[in-house]
């Protein structure tokens, strides 16, 4: 493994890149406001670090408690986005990336690690399998094919867990699309935008969207994928962002 790793902080990160959405043109307001989002966040205790490249390589975590994510998790650390990509795979640079959380969970007296993924691999969520390969215990699994994965620091600490809002899969608005999203990703605000409205219209689907805009909100949302949720009518359908698109509505939703 060669290269260096750095972290972004408030005075940083206007001249540092944050790895997704680089040269996407369609997607440069959401990248800003990608950033505009960590430099709030980095107030709350939270990291995102990466490798010292043009890459997609990079970690992102902070306290439980200020996630943006409804999961209880007193004294964890919570793992965000977490994604190793194209050659720099199989390099070890995900273990490296996943010990700089460890080393700091140790160091502020945590109890351990905590992510929500899939039960399958699920679009824009960690591999499940590659953590639990890395001491990840599943700790909860919901219908909906959500597991909360935790890696503990005290052996003796409390289990995390989803908090009720999702344990259905089911949004409060039963009526063609909804979804729910925020601006943890540079991706969405243009996917959701531009690309589901006209894929929405050309259907003659009925769409809401709902823009998680604080902790608070994200806490309470019906899905534990905050960055990006699509319903219809009331069940949840995917994580996959890709769904907005025309080309790719109908494969992925299935109506």
């Amino acid at each position: 493994m060669e290269g260096k790793f750095i972290t972004l902080t408030a005075t940083k990160i206007d001249r540092e890149h944050i790895c997704c959405a680089i040269s996407d043109k369609k997607c440069k307001e959401g990248y800003e406001l990608k950033k505009e989002w960590l430099k709030k966040e980095f107030n709350n205790g939270y990291v995102f670090r990466r490798l010292d490249e043009r890459a997609k390589v990079f970690i992102e975590y902070g306290p439980a408690e200020n996630a943006w994510l409804p999961v209880e998790a007193p004294n964890y650390l919570m793992i965000n986005c977490f994604w190793v990509s194209g050659q720099y795979k199989g390099k070890g640079y995900a273990k490296a990336l996943l010990q700089f959380a460890l080393d700091d969970a140790t160091r502020e007296g945590k109890d351990g690690l905590v992510t929500v993924a899939g039960s399958a691999k699920r679009p824009f969520m960690s591999d499940t399998k590659w953590l639990l390969r890395q001491g990840f215990e599943v700790v909860q699994s919901l219908s909906s094919g959500f597991v909360l994965l935790a890696k503990k620091i005290n052996q003796g600490a409390t289990n995390p867990k989803f908090k009720e809002t999702v344990l259905t899969g089911e949004c409060s608005e039963a009526k063609g699309l909804v979804v729910y999203y925020s601006n943890r990703c540079p991706f969405t605000e243009y996917h959701v935008h531009h690309s589901l409205v006209e894929t929405a219209q050309k259907r003659q689907l009925p769409l809401t969207v709902i823009k998680l805009e604080s902790v608070e909100q994200a806490q309470e949302a019906p899905t534990p994928a905050t960055i990006f949720s699509l319903f219809y009518n009331g069940k949840f359908v995917t994580t996959d962002i890709s769904a907005c698109m025309d080309s790719r509505f109908d494969k992925i939703v299935g109506i």
